[in-house]
């Protein structure tokens, strides 16, 4: 039986897009408590994920809140959008695997009809 499959593939999407939504995630929480930018790991955190918001930048306005604190709206957005993106990768690789698999079960009944033959 020879069944290909695109599992690896689906796994690999949902691995990258969820250390995507992790970075996003922790991000949000460093904006929220207004976390000092000076420090080296919420620097690199600020950088790591700017390129990951620059399609969503300027959206919607930020609000700032007491102390400092800002509600980046277009860190929510782009958490939504890669989401949703993730969501459908997942869905078309899950699709074509199972149109794979049905193809390889096809074949093989062929296969076994005319060694009967």
């Amino acid at each position: 039986m020879t069944t290909r499959t695109l599992l690896p593939i689906s796994f690999l999407v949902n691995l990258v897009f969820s250390l995507i939504e992790l970075s996003l995630g922790i991000r949000i929480i460093l904006k929220l408590f207004a976390a000092n930018p000076g420090t080296p790991f919420v620097d690199w955190m600020y950088n790591a994920t700017s390129p990951l918001l620059a399609p969503f930048n300027g959206i919607f306005p930020n609000p700032t809140l007491r102390g400092g604190s800002v509600l980046e709206m277009q860190t929510l957005i782009a958490l939504l959008v890669y989401g949703f993106i993730a969501y459908l990768i997942t869905y078309l690789v899950d699709y074509l695997n199972a149109r794979m698999i049905d193809t390889d079960s096809e074949t093989e009944e062929r296969v076994v009809v005319r060694k009967r033959r």
